[in-house]
C-alpha cells in the first residue's frame, strides 16, 4: 500500500489496517516456519505496510502531516534546443607516468614481448 492511500484513511481506518495486516505478519511467520511459505517477499511488504501506516497514524494524531508538493512544471527547453557543449581533445599521458603493472604481470608482459 502506498503512503498515499494511507494518508486518504482515517485514524481509526489505519489502527484496523495495522490490525489485520499484523496477524498476516503472524501468519505468514509460522508458515516460513513451517516450510509452507510461498512468496517470501510477502513477508517484507507487510513489514513495512505496518510501518508505514503506523507512521501516518502517528502523524495524523499529532497533526505533523507533510505537505505534499506540487508536480513540477515540465521544462520547455528540450534537448535538441540546448547549445552542444564543445569536446576537447583528451591529453594523452607520457608514457613514462602511466602506472606501472603489478610485479607478476611485468614479469608475463616481458616474456609476450620475446
Amino acid at each position: 500500500m502506498k503512503a498515499a492511500d494511507a494518508r486518504a484513511m482515517t485514524v481509526d481506518q489505519l489502527d484496523d489496517e495495522v490490525l489485520k495486516l499484523k496477524k498476516e505478519q503472524f501468519n505468514l511467520r509460522f508458515q516460513r516456519a513451517t516450510g509452507q511459505l510461498e512468496n517470501t517477499s510477502r513477508v517484507r511488504e507487510v513489514r513495512r505496510d505496518i510501518a508505514r501506516m503506523l507512521t501516518v497514524a502517528k502523524q495524523k494524531r499529532t497533526g505533523d502531516e507533510p505537505q505534499v508538493k506540487a508536480p513540477a512544471k515540465p521544462k520547455t527547453e528540450t534537448k535538441a534546443a540546448r547549445p552542444k557543449a564543445k569536446r576537447t581533445a583528451k591529453a594523452r599521458v607520457p608514457k613514462s607516468s602511466r602506472s606501472k603493472p603489478h610485479p607478476k604481470n611485468r614479469a608475463k608482459a616481458k616474456k609476450s614481448k620475446k
